[in-house]
Parts: structure tokens; sequence; C-alpha cells
């Protein structure tokens, strides 16, 4: 698959907004259904509140991917006008994808991707320190938790950018990185053999540009 190389000016924000959405929606469904089922546990057994407390878990951790996917098509239509993206692959120059690799391997090692992925392996200890009755405890927890996701995992993604934006291989590694990090038992000791190889992947990027 291809990035929406055609897709210029303010008529393709929403639809590329739409799209980055689609992508995180699909890549994060796994790291958050353990969340999902948690709250949905400590809902209580009124079953109809419970479902609604739910959705609005969900709708609140959506709109925090939703910022996120503003500012990724934003930025896609920014490096778009520049001539800064492929569109051959909807991916950003070599120079440029080495500069967002070493970004992101530099970001792994930063306490607050520690303190994001901490807070996103622990469900349980943050529902019961956070709880609160009420119709919008679900949504602003929903949107809190989201914030901590996506300050665990907004660089990880960003690096489609490098790579290709509708590279679907890449999306299903970026997925399962993250899954493996957040999910997986002792998982958080991937952030920073993750860090290094990204590291090292943007100077063998930047090697090659340069003896290119």
């Amino acid at each position: 698959m291809h990035g929406h190389a055609g897709t210029t000016g303010a008529a393709g924000f929403w639809p590329l907004t739409a799209m980055w959405l689609g992508m995180m929606t699909a890549m994060m469904a796994p790291t958050v259904w353990p969340w999902v089922r948690w709250f949905h546990r400590l809902g209580g057994r009124e079953s109809g509140r419970s479902v609604r407390a739910t959705v609005g878990f969900v709708a609140g951790y959506l709109m925090a991917w939703l910022a996120y996917s503003i500012g990724a098509a934003s930025l896609q239509l920014v490096l778009e006008r520049a001539g800064m993206l492929r569109h051959a692959t909807a991916s950003v120059t070599s120079g440029l994808g080495a500069a967002v690799f070493l970004f992101a391997g530099l970001y792994q090692f930063a306490p607050i991707k520690r303190a994001c992925l901490t807070h996103c392996r622990t469900p349980i200890g943050y529902f019961l320190s956070r709880w609160h009755d009420g119709p919008a405890n679900g949504f602003r927890l929903g949107i809190n938790h989201g914030l901590f996701c996506v300050g665990c995992c907004w660089a990880l993604m960003a690096t489609s950018f490098a790579v290709g934006i509708m590279n679907v291989w890449w999306m299903v590694a970026l997925a399962a990185l993250a899954v493996a990090e957040q999910v997986a038992p002792h998982g958080h000791r991937l952030r920073v053999p993750l860090g290094v190889g990204f590291l090292i992947a943007g100077v063998w990027q930047y090697v090659g540009r340069s003896l290119g």
C-alpha cells in the first residue's frame, strides 16, 4: 500500500486525520484491551451503567489519539508541501528519516517515556487510585490513560514517517512492539534495547545517505 500522495490542501486534512486515527486505533487496540476489560470489571454489577461507563472510557481514550492524529496529519501535509515526503512510499527523505529514528531512539531513554510506560503496565493500580463514581468517570479516566499511552508510544509511531506511512508490515511491527512493551511480562525491559535499535537505524540511514 502507498501513502496518500495526492491528498493535499485543507480538503485532505480530515481524511488524513481519519486515516491516522484508524491506524492508531488498530495498532493500539491490543494494548488498551486489558484496560477496557479491567475497567468494565470494576464498573459494578449494573450492566447498563457499566457498559455506558466503558463506552465513555473508550471514547476518552480515542480522544487522546485523535489529538495525536490531528498533529500527524498536519505534519504530513506540511512535509508534503515542502517536498520532503516521497510520494512513491509516503516516507520522508533519508536525512529526515535518520533524524526521526535518532529522536525515537533517544526518547526511549527519556524519563517521561519510562514514567508513561510504567503507567501503561499497571491498570489496576491506576483505577483503584483514581476511581470516582459518576457518569463522567469513564471518559475522564479514558482520556487520562490515553494521554499516558500517547506519551509512551508517540515517538514509536512517528517512525512511520521514516519507513512509510502506509507500510502495512511496519504497522504490524509497531503494534507488536507496543504490545510487548506494555502488556508482555517483563516487557518494560524492551525499552532500552528498542532505543538502541532505533539509534542504530538512524545512524545507518544517515551513513547510507552520506555515502550515497
